[in-house]
This record gives C-alpha cells, structure tokens and sequence, in this order.
C-alpha cells in the first residue's frame, strides 16, 4: 500500500481511504451492518488505514458500523477521519458550524465511533454564518483537549481555508475530484501542494461513473442520489460513458489496466492526495491492488486529455451535492452531501 504523512499523525496514512457515504445507507439505497463491517475489515487486511466518515452518513448509522468494524484491536492500526459541521431534522441537511453544534457532534461521535480520540476531524462544508476563524479556534480547543489529532476541512474554497488557518493548523483538505470533476485544480490543489496540506479526493471513480459497470441501462433504486445527478441523465449520460469506454480501451492498451484502475492512477498522481474508494461489501475492494505501484506518463496523460475534450461536451460539476448555505430549520429542502 502507497503512504503519505499527515501532519499531526503519528503513523503514515495510506493512499487509498475507505469512504463511508455508501455505507451509510442515506442516499445509496439503504445499508446492510453485516456486509458494512466485512467491508471496512476487509480494508484493513489491504492496507487502506484511512476510514473516512460523518455523522451525515446515515445520520449517525455509518459512523456506528465503523465502531463495531473496528473493536476487538482494530482501531489501534486505524485512522478515523470524521467530520462535523452539518445538522438534520426531518431528512433536511443544513450547515451548522457554531461551537455548540461542533461540541455536540463531537461527544456523539466520539461514541458511535467507539473511540476516546478522533485521528482527523474535519469541517464538512463551509458554514458562512459563522466565522471560519471562530469554527477553527473551536477544532484547536478540541485539539488540546486530546480529542482530536489533526484537522481538516472539506468542500473549503483557498480563500476560506486561508482564514481558518489563521485559527488552527490545518492538515488537510477534502474536495471532490476525479477525471470528470477537476475544478479543484483551479485553486485548491495549487494552494494544498503550497501549505504541505494531503488532499483526501472524494468521488474518485464520480460514483460508480469510472468504475466501467454503468451502462445506459443501469437503474438506481429508492433514494440513490444518482436518480438526481445530471451526469446520469441523457444527452450527457452518453458522452460520459463514450469517455469511459475510450479511457477503458486506452487503459487495457497501454497498461493492461481497467478504467477504474486509470481513474484512481490519475487522481493518486495529481499531488499529495489519497483516494476515497467508496464501497459496501468486500468483493468492491477487489481491483485496489490494480491501483497500486505504477504512474501515468505524460504521453498517457496527454491522451487522456484529448479523449476528454472529445467526448465530454457538456461537462456538468457536484454542485448537486451541496447542502443549504444557511441554517434552516424548518422547511429546508433536502439535499445531498459528500
């Protein structure tokens, strides 16, 4: 397993982290505890050190299955990476950063996760009612505390985490980012790569597009967030997968690789990063290995490039993902989250 150091960890992270979201339940379609457990077990025996989650996951249910995941020894060789910053009522997702809300979802994660210490606390989503300097100075008092051993923020632009620094020492930065969502290296990666920050990639295979599976055909059942992303709606549903079968064929040609494998290669060879890998039973953790021990060369990037530009016309963000910019406590509109 590739590694990279953290500040303020101990022990090196690995490239690969395993993203919770999914096992969560809430927006993938519910979530089955015993497959969940296996799963992030399952990780473990790879080398995948990282387990990333939140509270919004399942609205606590993924932070609970990584404790139970994670007794019996477990979390000794363990990185927990939860976050806070976000409330719900109802199914409704707001923004919430104030210092109660952060105290408060501290304790209860802290207890679902089985744990007296969380190794990487992060802000979810930026929350604009409240000072960035004063949400910061709230993780370091957390910090002292010995609560927590490092901190992070996702889904910050650099102009925001500039000011949350000012507050706390930032150790990483969480955005989405894979080959179809790049507009973090317009500025968050170039200001990650200048403040030494690692940068843990969520959607790194954009859920489920990279991962050579998805069809025109495929179907999404109950409240699976993809009912509602335009990349998985017709005309533009096309041009991605005309991109994915391109890069497929390019993969096997030049490197005996899958997409999947090219995909998580492009995003593991953009910087100091790691790799969110969503998955939900053991068997989803199968191509990692695949992953691991080669780089892309410039001439591959190159044709990546232009495979891109030629498929994909109509390029569309994650903007559909972000929850409310304010706190609304009654009647918000239910959104998702990363």
């Amino acid at each position: 397993m590739e590694q990279i150091e953290i500040k303020g960890l101990k022990e090196p992270a690995s490239r690969i982290a395993l993203g919770t979201w999914a096992i969560g339940g809430w927006m993938w379609g519910g979530s089955n505890e015993k497959d969940a457990v296996a799963t992030i077990r399952a990780a473990l025996d790879l080398g995948i050190n990282v387990i990333d989650t939140a509270p919004a996951y399942g609205f606590g249910r993924a932070e609970e299955i990584a404790g139970k995941a994670l007794s019996g020894g477990r979390r000794s060789i363990a990185i927990i990476a939860t976050k806070a910053g976000l409330e719900w009522r109802d199914g409704n997702i707001f923004r919430n950063s104030s210092p109660v809300r952060l105290r408060t979802e501290l304790e209860h994660s802290l207890r679902r996760l089985q744990t007296d210490v969380i190794d990487l606390y992060q802000v979810h989503w930026p929350d604009s009612t409240v000072p960035f300097e004063e949400t910061a100075a709230v993780l370091a008092a957390f910090q002292r505390e010995g609560k927590i051993r490092a901190i992070g923020v996702s889904n910050f632009t650099p102009a925001q985490m500039e000011r949350f620094s000012a507050a706390a020492p930032l150790s990483t930065v969480q955005p989405p980012y894979n080959l179809f969502e790049r507009d973090a290296e317009r500025g968050i990666l170039p200001y990650a790569q200048s403040r030494d920050l690692a940068i843990l990639a969520y959607g790194a295979l954009c859920r489920g597009l990279l991962s050579g599976k998805i069809t025109e055909k495929t179907s999404y059942e109950g409240d699976d967030l993809r009912k509602s992303d335009p990349k998985f709606r017709p005309p533009r549903l096309q041009q991605y997968l005309s991109a994915v079968r391109q890069l497929d064929g390019f993969a096997k040609e030049r490197y005996g690789k899958t997409v999947l494998a090219l995909a998580v290669r492009w995003v593991l060879d953009a910087g100091r990063t790691i790799a969110l890998w969503g998955a939900r039973t053991p068997s989803q953790l199968a191509p990692v290995n695949g992953v691991l021990g080669w780089t892309l060369d410039h001439d591959a990037k190159r044709v990546i490039e232009k495979i891109l530009a030629e498929t994909v016309i109509d390029p569309v963000g994650p903007e559909f993902m972000a929850p409310p910019r304010a706190k609304r406590p009654e009647g918000a509109s239910r959104r998702h989250l990363a």
